[in-house]
């Protein structure tokens, strides 16, 4: 199962879901792959890995110079690999524009890895790119991490007509899997606010578990490490745990 973390707009918690989401996963004992294809290369530093020393990552295997098992790296977190991004990544989407079916290169790639791994996780870049059709046509599914403010919402309206223009387009079976309230302060009323909205809109397409403001969820990417590796006991945490366990229970 291919699952992209989504959203155009920077700043909602993306890639701290597509690196907390992918550990709690893997620790359920499921081979887990995640895929960094941002060129701000945050979910690989989100590892401990530095772009500086890196011979082979993701931007060889979407221009064609290296095989994609040839470039991915264990973690620190068993039955997680990763396949690492880096600045380079920027100049793929211009050459990716004189490549036939652009919009499939990732999928075609990703073909070989489907028995290899039971998740795939993608974080995306925080913009409508040709790299977030790229994931966006190679997925069964997306997560929108949505920050518990006003001006999300509206981001909201735009990245939904977007995905239904790539379901439409070149990739029927794309959906969305849940709408994931992040940076949750229960002391705030507006948080409250943009919970029943979202609710009230969107229904069962709401995750029932809400990721809190997190001190240890801020801190665990300066030490390289998923939250659950930096303090597993912590709410940050635990919410991600529960998070995988709604999308296992979900989708088996």
């Amino acid at each position: 199962m291919v699952i992209s973390v989504a959203n155009q707009k920077g700043g909602v918690g993306k890639t701290t879901t597509a690196v907390n989401l992918a550990a709690s996963i893997a620790v359920s004992e499921r081979k887990t792959l995640i895929i960094d294809i941002d060129p701000q290369c945050n979910t690989t530093s989100g590892f401990g890995i530095s772009y500086n020393g890196l011979y082979a990552h993701i931007y060889h295997v979407l221009i064609g110079s290296k095989r994609i098992k040839e470039v991915i790296r264990k973690t620190e977190v068993p039955f997680l690999d990763i396949l690492p991004s880096h600045p380079d990544l920027i100049g793929a989407e211009v050459e990716l524009l004189d490549m036939e079916e652009r919009e499939f290169t990732l999928k075609t790639y990703l073909e070989e890895l489907k028995a290899t791994y039971a998740y795939i996780i993608i974080d995306c870049p925080p913009s409508l790119s040709l790299l977030t059709i790229n994931s966006l046509a190679a997925s069964d599914f997306v997560v929108i991490p949505l920050q518990c403010e006003y001006y999300a919402l509206e981001g909201l309206a735009l990245l939904l007509r977007t995905i239904n223009i790539i379901k439409k387009k070149l990739n029927p079976k794309l959906e969305v899997l849940g709408i994931l309230l992040t940076m949750f302060d229960k002391r705030n009323n507006l948080s409250f606010r943009v919970w029943e909205e979202v609710n009230k809109c969107f229904n069962n397409g709401v995750f029932k578990t809400v990721i809190p403001r997190n001190v240890k969820l801020s801190e665990s990417p300066s030490y390289g490490k998923p939250a659950l590796l930096y303090d597993i006991s912590s709410k940050g945490a635990e919410s991600y745990l529960e998070l995988a366990s709604e999308i296992l229970e979900k989708r088996g």
